[in-house]
């Protein structure tokens, strides 16, 4: 059965309204444009983000049910904990965006394709030269071993996609953007699609409407301000003992 979208067309603040998405694929709601860096900001301020492969048009989405979490209700088990002590890890912020968003977009052992393709890679990195994209990053032995990058839109990071290549340093690497944005007064991480791994974590699943209105109550569009607390930085971890369990 043929799917009939709406095509998008210069207007970089256009979209159609969230509520207008297929509910089979869930969320589905245009095709086309670009990813001007401009009509991504206005996207992910209207709960919108782009999700497509290289043999596709670029596609956009608005999902019935979102999966977020709030900074601080994160649950590390105490395998994790002991996994954290046992490693010596060292945490960054915004060190190294492309050599993360790099390797995200790597092939995974389940699937040779990537939907981070040359041209998703340039736009986010021109949206962390602005100031909107940023990567928390683990090494180990000054090797760079997990990390993940999204954007932050108001008081809400909108996280895009993580990599680990030592065991736990995908989970570990949450952990630290947690505790970020626990001190930045984040208001909640938008994961997007539900995910097992991501809900093991404590991430649940809310409703479209519940996460626009979440998102339109803290859109602070004071980018000064943003990039001042996502300076590139050392992070120290200390919320292992705090955090929930």
């Amino acid at each position: 059965m043929p799917i009939y979208l709406p095509e998008l067309n210069d207007d970089l603040s256009y979209f159609p309204a969230v509520n207008t998405a297929l509910a089979e694929p869930d969320g589905l709601l245009a095709m086309g444009g670009d990813l001007n860096p401009e009509r991504l900001v206005h996207a992910y301020r209207k709960g919108i983000f782009p999700w497509f492969e290289d043999d596709q048009p670029i596609l956009w989405w608005s999902p019935s049910q979102r999966m977020v979490l709030a900074p601080g209700k994160m649950h590390i088990s105490r395998s994790l904990r002991k996994s954290l002590r046992r490693q010596s890890f060292t945490f960054s912020i915004n060190n190294a965006f492309a050599e993360v968003i790099e390797s995200c977009a790597e092939p995974r052992d389940y699937s040779s394709n990537t939907w981070i393709t040359d041209t998703m890679q340039d736009a986010y990195l021109q949206l962390h030269e602005m100031g909107f994209a940023h990567s928390i990053e683990v090494w180990q032995k000054g090797q760079l071993v997990g990390g993940l990058y999204g954007l932050y839109i108001g008081d809400i990071f909108c996280g895009e996609s993580m990599f680990h290549t030592v065991t736990d340093a995908s989970k570990i690497t949450f952990i630290a953007l947690q505790q970020h944005l626990l001190s930045i007064g984040c208001k909640l991480i938008d994961c997007q699609l539900h995910n097992e791994h991501l809900a093991s974590l404590g991430a649940i699943e809310i409703s479209r409407e519940t996460f626009i209105n979440q998102l339109s109550n803290n859109n602070n569009n004071n980018t000064t301000v943003q990039q001042q607390l996502w300076q590139p930085q050392a992070l120290v971890l200390d919320l292992i003992d705090k955090a929930n369990t």
